[in-house]
């Protein structure tokens, strides 16, 4: 385990000395950031996001506690800068407007919306899912995406008070308070006051966007929070492709062979090279996140889950790092193939646009980037979000970059990459 450490903290001041690779993996994604941040009006004017009243159309066709409960979250006080709603009752007349880019997005709330997640007492339980439509305008991704955000904000609130809800009577059963014959009527109950905090505006904040931090502070919309993790994932992936560069180039260059003559057996070699990546990788991620914080006074979030993420997101564009390696036959290749994968894993994980307006094949392939989990957890995070929904993009990544550090290593064995 020592010697593993140590080829990976060994590889780590190697590349602390390339002036080049530097430039490459911290100036060029914070220039990036910088540039953004000025194209969209970051740093003019008073507004903290650089974007204000993007226009959307509503129809609220539930006309019942949480569809009325949406409605008012878009014209809370909180996102009256942002957003500028305008109402309709006519589904198709809503989509028209979005087709003639008159709006940015259209939130269509159907029918019956609150009676599937609270129905009432002696009603008949659909089998039916019915879910919010949202209707995007390709020609405006970052406002789109803004919404949609503020919609799965929404409804990931409803799905926490859900389980919460469930948890409670289950609790209550397992405790002996309530007998498991009575669960629907307590559970009937906790329904009804949960529709009515959604219609009651001093409890408006059982089902409303979260605005706060559990400290209390407010958090207010930025739009480099979508730009600085997607400019930083970007190039997390040309470091790690960087890295697994270096097993190719040591190996033409000798230094491999060498270092197995050493009592250093061929997993330390493999692991350590990993381990340096890795270590490469963890340190880039967190000082671009150090410098925006500081320099652009950017709130990434809950600073626990940010490194939890940052970590996971790291060890998954790893395992992307070494297949690459494993791979390709020589260091040219590495750098090439990476540089490639680098580009389309940032199109296709939203580092440059929200993915949500693009066709749905398109959306489901990117899922086998690190960049679209990642994405996923720091827009949770830079809106408010707590740790519980950050489970799933950890999960996601880690699983992603167990499996391809496996498959990686099986390549390498059969190439005999750092055999004797």
């Amino acid at each position: 385990m020592l010697k593993t450490l140590l080829i990976g903290i060994k590889d780590l001041k190697i590349l602390s000395r390339d002036r080049a690779a530097l430039i490459l993996i911290l100036l060029a994604p914070f220039l990036l950031t910088i540039g953004m941040g000025l194209v969209t009006g970051r740093f003019s004017g008073d507004n903290s996001s650089g974007i204000s009243d993007i226009p959307i159309v509503i129809v609220n066709l539930d006309n019942d506690s949480l569809g009325n409960a949406l409605v008012d979250v878009f014209n809370s006080d909180d996102l009256a800068e942002l957003v500028e709603p305008t109402f309709s009752v006519d589904p198709e007349a809503a989509r028209l407007l979005v087709d003639e880019d008159e709006v940015a997005a259209a939130i269509i709330i159907p029918k019956g919306f609150t009676q599937s997640i609270i129905p009432q007492s002696g009603s008949a339980v659909s089998n039916e899912e019915i879910k919010i439509e949202f209707y995007a305008n390709p020609s405006r991704p970052t406002s789109a995406g803004i919404v949609k955000s503020i919609v799965d904000g929404f409804l990931a609130r409803l799905d926490e008070m859900q389980l919460g809800g469930m948890t409670s009577v289950s609790q209550l059963i397992i405790s002996g308070r309530i007998a498991p014959q009575d669960a629907n009527q307590v559970g009937e109950e906790m329904g009804k006051r949960l529709q009515n905090a959604a219609g009651n505006s001093n409890e408006a904040t059982a089902i409303t966007l979260n605005t706060s931090t559990s400290e209390g502070e407010a958090v207010e919309f930025d739009v480099l929070s979508f730009f600085a993790p997607g400019m930083a994932l970007m190039f997390l992936m040309y470091t790690v492709s960087y890295g697994g560069r270096s097993i190719l180039a040591e190996k033409s260059e000798g230094t491999l062979p060498r270092l197995l003559v050493s009592p250093t057996n061929t997993i330390q070699v493999l692991g350590g090279k990993v381990f340096g990546i890795f270590l490469t990788g963890a340190a880039q991620m967190l000082i671009l996140i150090g410098a925006s914080s500081l320099f652009f006074r950017l709130n990434w979030g809950n600073a626990f889950g940010v490194v939890l993420l940052t970590l996971a997101a790291v060890f998954g564009a790893t395992g992307w790092g070494m297949l690459i390696t494993a791979l390709a036959r020589t260091p040219a290749q590495v750098g090439s193939v990476g540089s490639a994968v680098m580009l389309i894993f940032a199109m296709l994980g939203g580092s440059f646009i929200q993915t949500d307006n693009m066709p749905a094949f398109v959306q489901t392939f990117g899922k086998i980037t690190p960049n679209a989990w990642a994405m996923n957890g720091f827009t949770t995070l830079a809106l408010g979000g707590t740790l519980t929904p950050l489970s799933t993009p950890i999960v996601a990544l880690l699983t992603m970059g167990i499996s391809l550090l496996l498959l990686s290593a099986v390549l390498f064995g059969k190439k005999n990459l750092v055999q004797k």
